[in-house]
């Protein structure tokens, strides 16, 4: 059976990719909501209760690790409305090309680490959590290099780009590294509580790492979805007490630095912006009020472009009276 459009023509296949995404990403983000509220509610142990049997240097508080996961699935329901009602060439192909499939991969894999975590297999939910943030990055990377945020499309930067990254920074800040942990054996048993200052280096480490390159990112791209999540994180792991020393002041630390290095970021960046205006003034200004040189008359406001000033025009000479009677002698 033949179609009648050209099934190899790049549009047509750019305008099939949207459609198949228009499908499989509200289908994979239902699957990953429901998985995960049935492994919260119904399941025992749920989610949160093995995040209490396995406590860590960085293991979070499970409030505020739910609230954060409730704004991914909102940023996420607010994608799926743009992937279905956007118009904008730019924004179909940010959709298409820079973040494809990778979402919808990324959605069933939380929705199996939900699974795998609630049976307690850390290894393997090592792993998803690892495929996950690997699809994350790529998306998040490939937005960054060919469809960069800008304040001209206002929606691809709350839709795209906000939840794409503060989905990334859950997994790469908190959840693969805790998993990790619980895999290697660096969590202590909830029933000794005075245990809770075992390996406190690694955890120092890693929180150290992670913020340092938050801080990097809120600072060079002024990143406000960078600046709240990485924040919140910090609060989920200092509010889950007890917490060793180097981790405690070094999450309650960035709590503060993240916050601080955005505002400081953004009024540099105004007060640049101002300096500029006020340069360009001063050039300008300069440039009129520039002394003549080599005997040129300096152009002034009123005769900008001719070069003589009103009321200041150099005299031409005239014709010089000729002396008759010298000339021919009489």
């Amino acid at each position: 059976m033949e179609f009648p459009v050209d099934m190899s023509n790049p549009a047509v296949q750019e305008f099939l990719s949207l459609i198949r995404l228009q499908v499989l990403t509200p289908l994979s983000l239902l699957i990953n909501i429901v998985t995960v509220l049935v492994c919260s509610v119904i399941v025992k142990p749920s989610i949160f209760d093995v995040i209490q049997l396995y406590p860590a240097s960085i293991s979070p508080h499970p409030a505020w690790l739910s609230v954060y996961i409730i704004l991914i699935y909102l940023f996420q329901v607010g994608y799926c409305l743009l992937l279905v009602l956007a118009r904008s060439t730019d924004t179909q192909k940010a959709l298409v090309k820079a973040v494809g499939a990778s979402l919808v991969f990324a959605n069933w894999a939380m929705a199996l680490w939900a699974i795998a975590w609630v049976l307690r297999m850390f290894l393997l939910s090592t792993i998803l959590l690892g495929i996950v943030l690997l699809l994350l990055i790529y998306s998040n990377i490939a937005l960054l290099v060919y469809h960069a945020p800008t304040y001209t499309r206002p929606f691809d930067m709350a839709l795209i780009h906000a939840p794409l990254r503060f989905f990334m920074i859950l997994p790469f800040s908190l959840l693969f590294p805790y998993s990790l942990f619980i895999t290697l054996g660096l969590s202590y048993s909830p029933d000794h509580p005075e245990d809770y200052a075992r390996h406190p280096w690694p955890g120092f480490a890693v929180v150290m790492s992670v913020n340092l390159v938050s801080l990097v990112m809120i600072l060079f791209r002024r990143d406000i979805i960078w600046a709240i999540a990485a924040t919140w994180i910090c609060i989920s792991i200092w509010t889950a007490s007890p917490k060793p020393v180097p981790v405690f002041i070094t999450v309650v630390l960035f709590t503060v630095l993240h916050p601080l290095a955005l505002i400081t970021a953004l009024v540099y960046d105004q007060l640049s912006h101002r300096q500029g205006q006020i340069a360009l003034a001063e050039d300008d200004a300069d440039s009129r009020r520039r002394p003549a040189r080599h005997g040129q008359a300096s152009p002034t406001p009123q005769a900008h472009g001719l070069g003589l000033a009103h009321g200041s025009r150099q005299e031409e000479p005239g014709p010089r009276e000729v002396d008759v009677e010298g000339v021919w002698g009489t």
